[in-house]
Order: structure tokens, then sequence, then C-alpha cells
């Protein structure tokens, strides 16, 4: 039965006396999830239906990048900028490209805030790739991908990978929580829940979606860790999609809508958090008033990325019509194709890419950059890159259709940062 219990913080550290000061606060305990009986509403039901044929169809035979794993790159750069964003990272994707070819090439470190973005994205492609396809999750693979996420953060690398033994809370001050939003369950708890997350993960007795949207939502009721649940619960979504086979080729940009609706998105994992027993009204559509929200999230990011699956085909046409007749097997074309996952790459990188020698690359450049396809960029100090500015601002237009709730800026603004509109 969830429920809450209440503890004394005693007095501690703090510049004012306010921040010093102890406070009788209460900790939520929610019931574990496995052996539950989830039962939804017809119009719950139906949104997650609906969500998981659409999703099912994106991946199965509406998206033309796929093969080439172009679009599902982009997306997943997108869905990690997303969901660094909701921390509070906030990044451009011309930026982030740059700094990714900065990394391929060799050249230490400069941005930050690029770095551990770059670092979100491999800790989700690690827990995507690995977590969906091993026998069951386990605790040691949920706190292997935290392990990812923090791994090289100044200050939190003692917490990577480690559940928490202190308790955390969401909201208020960073001394003490007797203003806070919200409070998890007190550490004793954690180890017994995050075993039941886990297990009821290795399940298959939900629809995927209703499935991926309880685990999001109790993972992050649980908090399981001292920093980094936020990414760590978005890259269970993806996990739980993959596994259940729902997604096997691209990931649907989920986060950038939930950062879109950040206050919807924090009521729906609010009334999620029911007390008393599992079965009463209150609790169901409670749960079932977070799922069917998290399906049309879901419903929300397949829309807009086939979006820009679309964009991008109309970019690739536009280029094939500037570059006229050439062969299809030429390093030119494989390089058209190979452009929209990759659109900031070095010769050298674009050579491993498609397959071909660094003067045939070399020259396909020379070529695509004569008609304006690419421009030559510099990465780090000295290392030549080529830019293919059309798919940046296609990403870039992405990111702002996204931010918007109606996902039209001309119809609603954006209501997070997102890149300036170009003309």
């Amino acid at each position: 039965m969830a429920r809450v219990v209440r503890r004394r913080w005693s007095s501690g550290l703090g510049m004012s006396r306010e921040d010093r000061r102890g406070c009788e606060y209460e900790a939520y305990i929610p019931d574990g999830l496995v052996g539950r009986r989830f039962l939804f509403e017809g119009d719950v039901a139906a949104d997650v239906s609906d969500a998981e044929v659409a999703v099912a169809v994106f991946n199965a035979s509406g998206v033309t990048l796929a093969n080439s794993e172009a679009l599902a790159r982009m997306l997943l750069r997108a869905e990690s900028v997303a969901s660094s964003h909701i921390e509070g990272l906030i990044i451009g994707g011309r930026r982030l490209l740059r700094a990714e070819q900065a990394r391929a090439t060799g050249v230490s470190a400069s941005d930050i805030t690029a770095e551990e973005v770059l670092g979100n994205i491999d800790a989700m492609t690690w827990a995507v790739d690995v977590l969906s396809s091993v026998p069951e999750i386990t605790v040691d693979g949920l706190c292997e991908v935290h392990r990812r996420l923090l791994e090289g953060r100044p200050f939190m690398g003692q917490y990577a990978g480690t559940l928490r033994t202190e308790q955390n809370w969401i909201g208020g001050n960073g001394f003490n929580p007797c203003s806070a939003a919200f409070v998890p369950p007190p550490p004793e708890q954690v180890p017994e829940l995050v075993a039941d997350l886990c297990e009821f993960m290795n399940e298959d007795g939900l629809p995927p979606i209703a499935q991926a949207a309880i685990a999001h939502a109790q993972f992050e009721t649980i908090h399981p860790f001292a920093d980094g649940n936020g990414r760590t619960g978005r890259a269970l979504i993806h996990v739980v999609l993959r596994r259940r086979g729902l997604t096997p080729r691209v990931l649907i940009p989920v986060s950038l809508v939930l950062a879109t609706r950040s206050e919807s998105y924090i009521a729906g994992l609010s009334a999620s958090r029911y007390r008393g027993p599992a079965d009463t009204s209150a609790a169901r559509a409670g749960v079932g008033r977070w799922v069917a929200q998290f399906a049309a999230a879901c419903g929300q990011a397949v829309a807009d990325a086939e979006s820009f699956d679309a964009r991008v085909e109309k970019v690739k046409a536009d280029w094939r019509e500037a570059l006229g007749s050439i062969r299809s097997d030429s390093a030119a074309a494989l390089l058209l194709d190979a452009l929209p996952g990759a659109p900031v790459v070095t010769v050298q990188g674009a050579a491993e890419l498609i397959g071909r020698s660094f003067d045939a690359v070399n020259e396909a450049f020379r070529q695509l950059e004569a008609v304006k396809i690419v421009k030559q960029v510099t990465i780090g100090r000295r290392n030549r890159a080529f830019e293919a500015t059309a798919i940046i601002k296609a990403f870039s237009d992405l990111e702002r259709q996204l931010a918007s709730p109606a996902s039209d800026t001309q119809i609603e603004p954006p209501s997070r940062p997102t890149p300036p509109r170009r003309p």
C-alpha cells in the first residue's frame, strides 16, 4: 500500500537561518509493481493502442532514412539534447554536432556542456543497445547506465553507479527538505524498490507504452540516485520500448515532447503517486491519467519525427537536383545519403562512413562544396571538416517545432530555449 512516512530533519548547513533549521517532512513510499493489476479505462486503453500503432508503423515502414540509420542518429541526438535540457544543460544542434566531431578527431574537450550531453548520448546508446538485449534487466545494469551518465562529471564521480544512501528531495532548497515539492522514499527502501522495478521491466503483461510509462514514473518516484535520475529515467523509457520490440530501429523523441510540456509532465507524475491501496478508483484514475498523457506524448513524438524525416528527404532531393547526374555508387552520391546522419564530418570520418578512399571523398566534398551542399568549417584549432548546413537547419527547426506546445512556433511560441528562427 502506497504511503508516506514522517521523518525529522535535523538542523544542518546553510547560509541563512531558514536553510539551517530542522523540520518534519513526509517521504513517499510507492507500491511495488510486480504482481499489481493495472486496469485502464477505455479511453486510456485506446490512447495507448493508438500510440503503439503509430510508433510501430513509423519503425516498420514510415521511415525513409532508417535503413541508413541517419534518422535514428539524429533523433537520438535530439532526444539527448532534450533530456539534458530538462536537467538545465542547454545546447544547440550545431554546437553539439561540432563538439561531437571534435571528439571524434581526438580534440581535447573545451565545451563542458557539449561533452556532458555527448556523454548522455553515449549512455543512452549503451542502455538501449545492451539492456534491451540481455536476458533480464538487473539492478547492476541500471546502475551501469547511471555510471556512464555521470562518468567524468566534476564532484559527482563518487556517486556514479551507486544507489543513494541518503535522503534526497525535489524542489525547495539544497539544504533541507522542509520546503520540497516531493520527497522520495527513505534510502533504506531504495534497494528493494529498484529490484522490484527491474523485475517489472522484464515482464511483458502490459502493452509496451503502458509499461514504459509506469516504469518511468516509478523510477522518478524512487529517485534512486544522488544525481542524474532524470536522464537515467528517460533512458529507461527507450530500453523498455526497444526491449518489447516496439522501436527496433528508431527511437522516438518523447523527451522533446515532455520537456515542452514540463508542467503537465510533472503533474502527470504527481497524479500517479496515490496513497492507500492500488485498487481504489482514485489510484487507478491517477495512474491512468499519467499513462494517457505519456501515450499522447509518444504519438506527438512520432508525428514530429515523421515531419523531420520528410524535411530531410526534401533536402536530399534538392541536393540531387543541385548536383546533377552522378553515378549511384560514386562517393558524392554515397555522401548524400550519409550526411543526414553526420551533418558535420571530416574527410577521414566520411571515408570510413561510406567505405571510400580519402582522395575520393576529398574530391566528392569539392563537388558538394561547389554547389553549396556543404561548407568547410574548422573543428578545434586546425582540423578541417565539412558541414551540411541544410540538415543542421532542419535539426534546429525540429527543436523549435518540438518546443512549441502546438508543434508550430507560429501558432504557439516555444516554451523553452530554442535555436533562433532562421530566415
